[in-house]
């Protein structure tokens, strides 16, 4: 009799386990690329891209592999609000957007202006998981910078590069974070009362960009998105990119070199100069603008 209990017993836990190599196998609990239901584990990442708002772009997200960017993982379009989803699938690891095409309101000048075919914006993510659900990511003139720094830093993109270099615009342009905290609108009436000096900076930094644009002659205020960004791959903006001169497209008498204080002091009087103009619908006075103004004005240039 305690022969057969013993053999009784033996056969369930054999059973149960069977049963629970089954459940596994399904993903019931396991870490592959399958969820409970059976179904494909499916990342999104999602945000807005801005430079006001980009309507109508594509966004394309693509894996890094050994700091470089490799293949695409997953692409989608923008509203008419700059917003986008793009699913990656299972993919896991550091993350680059890429948005291409679109128009936007251009701040400085208010007329709507299409993203030029040589231009682009893009946000690169240090790291993700299989199966995550990032949202609120923005995609700007500032998270460009970043990506084309952590591009030219010794190794490439790697997370902590990327992370680097993420950092380092934050700290220029005094912003907590360049991934996640939205731009005040500058052209919508009384934005600047609920925005806190974070958002307020982010978005005044777009417009100056903008403003300053305008100020060289720019036809399409685009083309300084791919200057400041060349500007930036170095981690100085002092108009170069490594030794050589920034050639800057977009103006009015064709292309011009880049100044060695537009991402300084250039940048500063820009910033002046459209928050005190009735461009500027938020509010914001320049007295709130001040600190980062003067930081601006008298910075060397050096981002990292």
């Amino acid at each position: 009799m305690k022969k057969y209990r013993i053999r009784s017993a033996g056969l369930t836990l054999i059973f149960v386990s069977i049963a629970l190599t089954l459940l596994v196998g399904c993903g019931g609990g396991g870490g592959g690329s399958s969820t409970s239901g059976g179904g494909t584990v499916t990342g999104t990442v999602s945000g807005t891209a801005i430079k006001g708002p980009v309507a109508g772009a594509t966004v394309t997200a693509f894996g890094i592999n050994g700091g470089v960017m490799g293949g695409q993982i997953g692409s989608g379009q923008t509203d008419g609000q700059g917003n986008f989803s793009v699913s990656v699938g299972d993919y896991s690891g550091p993350v680059m957007l890429q948005m291409k095409g679109g128009s936007y309101m251009d701040e400085a000048t208010g007329t709507n202006m299409p993203m030029q075919q040589g231009d682009m914006m893009t946000v690169v993510i240090p790291s993700m998981s299989s199966g995550d659900t990032m949202s609120g990511i923005r995609m700007t003139l500032l998270t460009s910078m970043a990506q084309t720094m952590a591009q030219g830093m010794q190794g490439g993109m790697t997370p902590a590069n990327i992370t680097t270099a993420n950092t380092a615009v934050c700290n220029y342009f005094m912003i907590s974070d360049i991934l996640h905290v939205n731009p005040m609108e500058p052209l919508t009436q009384g934005a600047g009362n609920g925005a806190d000096q974070n958002m307020r900076n982010y978005g005044m930094t777009i417009a100056a960009m903008s403003q300053y644009a305008k100020n060289i002659g720019m036809q399409f205020s685009s083309a300084m998105v791919t200057a400041m960004m060349n500007d930036a791959s170095d981690g100085h903006m002092n108009g170069m990119m490594g030794n050589s001169p920034i050639q800057m497209g977009g103006g009015m008498m064709g292309n011009m070199m880049m100044s060695p204080n537009a991402g300084t002091s250039g940048l500063a009087g820009a910033m002046t100069q459209f928050t005190g103009s009735p461009m500027n619908k938020s509010g914001v006075t320049v007295q709130d603008m001040q600190n980062l103004i003067n930081r601006l004005m008298t910075s060397n240039g050096t981002i990292l």
